[in-house]
């Protein structure tokens, strides 16, 4: 039996800002459980939802140094969908109403969280044969486990593996305060380990110090070994490519599956899609106050609203977009130039746009279930869960081919009959309205062809088993199985 631990900031379903959280939560359930023990480590938020809080057993505390400073570790267990879930606790760093805030103050709560995560491994009694840590708030662990826990009995032996959801964000602040938080010498504040420039950069001491980095797809692995993806650590990541593969996310096909899902009004599958998914698209239009037409291509968009999912792109041909015969739906919230732009076209196109700016998970689905494309022009995407949400839905994606995006969407050919979405590849706003018109061109002239893409579409696997199957590969190679 292998263990593995996960060390990670957040985890489905006890607390969610992003992608990463749905990686944590739903990976361990999908390994064989004959070969590994699967367990994770989590904060205790206070913003934890209540019926969780009330069921952690506590197991122990005790003190912890770190730096100059001495900080109380409490440790609790939970048994959830028959994977162990362990929560450090200590108030002062996360008690707050969110898991994230001040970056500062962050740096220095997963400082504490790296070290913690390590220390309690010998009370809780589980010694990991892998410590599998998510993104810069645990990419110390690497370190700390190559410094001060690397004499000791229990740490013998023990591998680090790294994933980057997304190297944008890597935890960087000025050398000196790092220092201070993190109790490393400056032995690690060189610029081949944690500096960049004049500051600590943590993401990089853990890119510099694991065993093994991955990121969440083959193409973004290869896209951040250039300048223009790579976040200034470019070069590391060349530096490590021996060390560095791509493993595509996937998504819960029990959550996300649109014959069970409580969150949509017309349940239907690959045999009955023809009749049934239009009868989404009609609840939604009536819902949204669009006009109630079968027969309305009508593009859906989920997402943060930033730049770097590709709105200004969509900003330059919006008109273009709508003056077309197109339904156009945005769910999400963001920057305030592309809310009130959504806001702007909504009310200018008031029967074929509609701008909701918020968030609701409901809605989200009913979207998935309801369009006929999806559309999701970014200018970088680690992985991207949407595209991978609207094929199991059977609405076609509309993409740019860059990261996962270009992993896990097969553009459409019609001369072969292959396909299960449209691609372009440019970052050109004319580019992507070319493909929107190509999309449209084949569902309102070519529908049976339409419905073959439909079909292919609901036939692609990107559940979480394709993806375990993958990290159990790793981890036996690693381990020298």
């Amino acid at each position: 039996m292998k263990n593995i631990l996960f060390v990670a900031s957040e985890a489905v379903p006890f607390i969610k800002t992003g992608g990463l959280a749905d990686v944590v939560g739903s990976l361990p359930k999908c390994f064989d459980k004959e070969q590994f023990d699967v367990r994770v480590i989590l904060p205790k938020y206070l913003s934890m939802p209540w019926h969780f809080t009330e069921r952690l057993e506590f197991l122990s505390y005790f003190y912890m140094d770190i730096g100059y400073r001495n900080k109380y570790v409490g440790v609790f267990k939970l048994v959830h969908d028959g994977i162990t879930f362990y929560f450090i606790d200590n108030e002062a760093y996360f008690g707050g109403p969110k898991p994230y805030g001040d970056l500062k103050y962050d740096l220095e709560k997963f400082a504490y969280f790296s070290r913690a995560a390590l220390s309690v491994l010998p009370v809780i009694g589980f010694k990991p044969d892998i410590v599998h840590c998510h993104d810069w708030q645990t990419a110390l662990v690497p370190i700390y486990m190559k410094d001060s826990f690397r004499g000791g009995e229990f740490y013998r032996d023990m591998k680090s593996v790294l994933t980057i959801h997304n190297l944008k964000f890597q935890g960087v602040w000025d050398t000196k305060t790092i220092q201070e938080y993190t109790g490393l010498s400056d032995y690690y504040f060189t610029i081949d380990k944690m500096r960049v420039k004049d500051d600590g950069n943590m993401l990089k001491g853990g890119i510099a110090y694991a065993d093994f980095v991955t990121t969440v797809s083959e193409t973004y692995a290869e896209e951040i070994k250039t300048e223009f993806y790579g976040e200034g650590l470019d070069g590391l990541m060349r530096a490590r490519s021996n060390n560095l593969c791509g493993i595509v996310n996937g998504i819960d096909y029990n959550e996300y599956n649109p014959e069970t899902d409580y969150r949509i009004p017309f349940k239907y599958n690959a045999r009955s899609f023809r009749k049934e998914k239009v009868k989404n698209k009609r609840d939604l239009q009536q819902q949204l106050g669009l006009e109630v037409n079968d027969n309305k291509f009508m593009i859906g968009l989920v997402s943060r609203l930033t730049d770097q999912k590709g709105l200004d792109l969509i900003a330059c041909v919006m008109d273009e977009i709508c003056s077309d015969d197109v339904q156009f739906v945005i769910l999400g919230t963001g920057e305030e130039k592309y809310e009130n732009m959504f806001r702007y076209y909504d009310w200018k196109y008031g029967n074929r746009v509609a701008a909701c700016i918020y968030y609701s998970e409901d809605l989200s689905h009913k979207i998935y279930a309801a369009c006929d494309a999806f559309l999701m022009p970014s200018l970088f995407e680690p992985c991207g869960l949407s595209q991978l949400m609207s094929l199991r839905y059977g609405t076609i994606p509309i993409v740019r081919e860059t990261g996962g995006l270009k992993d896990t969407v097969q553009p459409y050919n019609e001369f072969e009959s292959t396909g299960t979405g449209f691609s372009f590849t440019s970052y050109n706003a004319h580019e992507m309205l070319n493909t929107i018109r190509y999309a449209k061109y084949i569902y309102y002239d070519k529908r049976r062809e339409w419905n073959k893409l439909v079909d292919r579409a609901m036939a692609a696997d990107f559940s979480w088993n394709v993806s375990a199957r993958k990290y159990e590969n790793l981890y036996n190679w690693l381990l020298g199985w």
